[in-house]
């Protein structure tokens, strides 16, 4: 049985390190997620000796990576869903407005917070992993929006299989928008848990933001 929540740690982290050609031109999807790999592995290989004394350290480290190229405020809109969405903000009054948008900003840094230190526990799993990206298309360079398959291969035969769903910004820079990890949609799978707390909090955002707790995800596809 694999658990899906252990392994987005890698998936998330192996991809986020933004950085610059030779030329000064920005690198493509495929090539952010290729050289990435290499700066989060020697992270975690150098925290194997510090990371159980010192998490705080560790936990610097991976935020630094993430910080750059996650576009976490797009992704926390994502899990707030319809209470978030262009149409609600719109038939709001301004101090409704305003209301949604601290509410937002207060998970987007709930969700900054969360993610790291749950993702980066779990990749002190992975050292040592052989990691496979696949090739770019020919048209990278002109689309928005790039699906990046990673194989990430472990003791077992069968390697992990995620899918990192990439947009450009409005600078042309590449983010992480979303993950999708054994053909469990992260994004979705959040998105459902914020609404069932919603409705459990009949409709109180900040209760559902106060309380916020990433689930534990598993894949029940795998024996």
């Amino acid at each position: 049985m694999r658990f899906v929540s252990q392994f987005t740690s890698l998936a998330v982290c192996m991809m986020l390190a933004f950085t610059v050609s030779a030329e000064g031109e920005a690198p493509g999807a495929h090539d952010v997620v290729r050289e990435a790999s290499e700066k989060v592995m020697q992270v975690v290989e150098e925290a194997q000796g510090y990371a159980e004394e010192d998490p705080d350290r560790y936990y610097g480290e991976v935020q630094a990576i993430l910080d750059p190229v996650i576009d976490f405020r797009g992704f926390a809109r994502g899990v707030m869903g319809p209470y978030a969405s262009s149409d609600r903000y719109r038939s709001l009054d301004e101090a409704g407005r305003a209301e949604l948008r601290d509410q937002l900003d207060r998970f987007t840094e709930v969700m900054r917070v969360g993610l790291v230190r749950t993702y980066s526990k779990g990749l002190l799993a992975f050292g040592g992993s052989r990691i496979e990206v696949s090739a770019p298309a020919p048209d990278e360079a002109e689309q928005r929006r790039v699906a990046v398959e990673q194989l990430i291969y472990t003791e077992g035969t069968q390697p992990y299989i995620l899918i990192y769903q990439m947009g450009r910004d409005k600078s042309g820079d590449w983010k992480l928008r979303n993950v999708i990890i054994e053909s469990v949609n992260l994004g979705e799978i959040y998105r459902n848990q914020f609404q069932a707390a919603a409705r459990k909090e009949d409709g109180n955002l900040d209760a559902v933001i106060d309380s916020w707790s990433a689930i534990e995800v598993e894949d029940e596809s795998d024996s």
